[in-house]
């Protein structure tokens, strides 16, 4: 940390000089231009954004299958706006791979392929992005998919189960993209003021999109467990339900303290969803009991799902911390 004495100059403007190795390591010289970006009783200062393209060359040699696809996510979660995949020669798998992989990225497209290249670009204006939005998409697709999922095991639905497990893939992209706008808002501040965030608030959102995140994951995981049950009795179906709707009672409560603007509202919603969490055991222990008796197998896969919607309600007591960190009050 530097100290700069702040000076009056001409009567009426405030003056600051600048650290000469900063300037010199970000190209700053005499009659350039610098950014201030006011983040409360903070002040942010960087080189005048270019707005350039980010784009970056990658060797993909070697790399195949699951590797792959993650290079394709990390690349784009990292905020490169143009993606050059190069190798001597691109097989046919590599080619599959990259087209799967940028299906499941929002704003991702292939402009241009060669025999030893494919290269990506992002066609979407961060500008017009809303993490806001995003995350409250996250938030109905993930209950949706909980409450789908649980239909199907409950009637024995192979077709909703099925679907389920196929929405998964659409969180994924959103949850994708929220981490790439989360990135961006931390490495230029221009990035946050394009989107209309703080970037405490973009770090607040990005963990909890994470928790709605693996809530969806465990929907496809009991749409998945569903294929392999047969018809449950029906006092278990209820027990169930009443498990289900006290998680999603405790992530609903929770998700709307994060979002509520008003600090003692928001906490005392925060507070009544992380009271709520202590609830599940007790649900817990009364769907065990019921299943303790049936099929070895039934019993094992229906574990597997009170355990599953146990953690649903865990991420929402995890959403309901970072949501009263957000209404804390600032030091």
């Amino acid at each position: 940390m530097e100290t700069r004495k702040v000076q009056v100059t001409g009567g009426s403007t405030y003056t600051v000089s600048i650290p000469k190795s900063w300037a010199n390591e970000n190209g700053i010289e005499a009659g350039s231009k610098v950014e201030f970006h006011p983040e409360g009783d903070s002040m942010l200062l960087s080189p005048e954004s270019a707005n350039d393209t980010i784009e970056g060359t990658f060797d993909i040699t070697g790399l195949e299958g699951a590797n792959l696809t993650r290079t394709v996510f990390t690349l784009y979660v990292s905020g490169f706006d143009v993606i050059s995949l190069e190798t001597p020669r691109i097989n046919a798998d590599q080619r599959r791979v990259i087209r799967d992989a940028t299906q499941g990225l929002v704003g991702l497209e292939v402009i241009e392929e060669t025999g030893d290249r494919v290269v990506l670009q992002d066609l979407l204006d961060s500008s017009e992005l809303s993490i806001h939005n995003a995350v409250t998409r996250i938030r109905l697709v993930a209950l949706t998919m909980l409450e789908d999922a649980l239909t199907a095991l409950v009637e024995n639905d192979d077709e909703l189960a099925n679907d389920v497990i196929e929405r998964d893939d659409d969180v994924d992209r959103l949850w994708f993209m929220v981490a790439r706008v989360f990135r961006s808002a931390l490495r230029n501040p221009s990035a946050a003021a394009d989107i209309g965030v703080p970037r405490e608030t973009c770090f607040d959102f990005h963990s909890s999109a994470r928790q709605l995140e693996r809530i969806a994951d465990h929907a496809a995981k009991i749409a998945q467990l569903s294929l392999d049950l047969e018809e449950i009795p029906e006092e278990v179906a209820d027990a169930l339900w009443e498990l289900h709707d006290d998680s999603t009672e405790v992530v609903d409560m929770a998700m709307d303290a994060l979002f509520e603007d008003d600090g003692p509202e928001a906490t005392e919603l925060a507070n009544d969803a992380r009271e709520r969490v202590r609830g599940i055991d007790e649900h817990n222990r009364h769907v065990s009991d019921l299943i303790r008796d049936l099929d070895a197998q039934q019993s094992q896969l229906l574990r597997l799902v009170v355990d599953s919607l146990s953690r649903c309600a865990d991420y929402g007591g995890n959403v309901a911390e970072t949501a009263m960190q957000k209404a804390a009050p600032r030091p």
